[in-house]
């Protein structure tokens, strides 16, 4: 130990301890005030001179008395300290409580919301199903003839129905997703095949928005482990996506690449608007759109990307993305290869 380190002992536990023995009448206030004038005397000539020393080398008070009022103090402090981690426990534990109870009717909130969304689905699923027949029935003329202009209003009208019915498919999917029911049937999957399909599907939309769609994959890409139809709807979502924030003149690659002996990744990048750093979480909450104007000039429920890593995480994988704003996006995740 240093010789300039002072020695501990117990009166430095002790704040304000000339205060207290004033108070306890062991003392005047002019002792004190003298005892503090010698006290920083000698602290003067660079040591560590305490103030009880003080009070001793004085003759104010005797070396039982000081021991008396730092037994008391450290006594005093004890209790205080241990009435504050009671004090602090009680709190915590209250805290803890309200937490616990905001979890749960937070849980309450999201399965009601769950039951509440499925609901509807399933009763929006029933009338549209019987104009997608009444439809079917009108355009093929089994009802009787009609003009070419009846005709292509019919057509739209069954363009937009498809879509409707694309929108409660997602909002079924959304409520098993939340309510842990999203049931997984893993397989043997040619990953190559179901994004050479989903790309095929994908064409028809980025012509008429005068994107490009590529895939970038090896011919002896392996299979993977996976629910054939979920991934493929989660690939289908991802270029929907990224066609959707891509502006005319860009492109959406997807591309397969074997990541050591076991994984395959699968990415889709675009050339889009990309997304703010700041933002990235917020893309994934479930009716959410990062604002009002991208809601109203790009449309959508808000649900694609979050059922995109609810799949994802349900392959026992993990999304992952990589945007910078105006420049376009990475979506990425890898499955487990299957060989043989």
């Amino acid at each position: 130990m240093s010789q300039n380190t002072p020695k501990l002992t117990p009166e430095m536990l002790i704040p304000r301890m000339g205060e207290y023995i004033v108070q306890k009448g062991l003392i005047t206030e002019d002792q004190l005030q003298a005892a503090l004038a010698f006290q920083q005397d000698k602290n003067a000539l660079g040591g560590h001179y305490l103030l009880g020393q003080a009070l001793i080398d004085l003759n104010i008070l005797d070396r039982a008395s000081i021991d008396q009022v730092v037994t008391e103090q450290i006594i005093q402090l004890r209790t205080a300290l241990q009435a504050s981690n009671h004090n602090l426990e009680q709190r915590v534990k209250e805290r803890t409580s309200e937490l616990n109870e905001a979890l749960h009717r937070l849980s309450e909130l999201n399965q009601m919301k769950a039951n509440f969304v499925a609901n509807i689905s399933h009763e929006l699923r029933t009338p549209l199903t019987h104009v997608k027949g009444y439809l079917e029935l009108l355009v093929t003329e089994s009802l009787g003839g009609i003009s070419e202009e009846q005709r292509h209003a019919l057509e739209v009208t069954q363009r937009a129905t498809s879509k409707l019915e694309s929108i409660i498919d997602d909002l079924i999917m959304f409520s098993l997703a939340s309510r842990g029911e999203m049931s997984m049937r893993l397989d043997k999957v040619s990953i190559r095949r179901v994004v050479a399909l989903s790309a095929k599907s994908a064409s028809n939309k980025a012509e008429e928005r005068g994107v490009q769609v590529l895939v970038s994959a090896l011919d002896n890409i392996p299979d993977v482990q996976a629910d054939s139809e979920k991934i493929g709807w989660v690939i289908n979502q991802l270029l929907d996506n990224g066609i959707k924030f891509t502006p005319s003149g860009g492109s959406v690659v997807v591309t397969l690449k074997e990541e050591g002996q076991n994984l395959v990744v699968i990415s889709v990048t675009d050339t889009g608007i990309g997304i703010p750093s700041n933002r990235l979480r917020e893309i994934f909450e479930p009716f959410h759109q990062l604002d009002g104007s991208s809601t109203r000039h790009y449309g959508g429920t808000g649900l694609g990307l979050s059922l995109v890593r609810e799949i994802v995480e349900a392959h026992g994988s993990l999304l992952d993305v990589q945007s910078v704003e105006g420049k376009g996006s990475t979506f990425k995740f890898p499955l487990l290869a299957v060989r043989g």
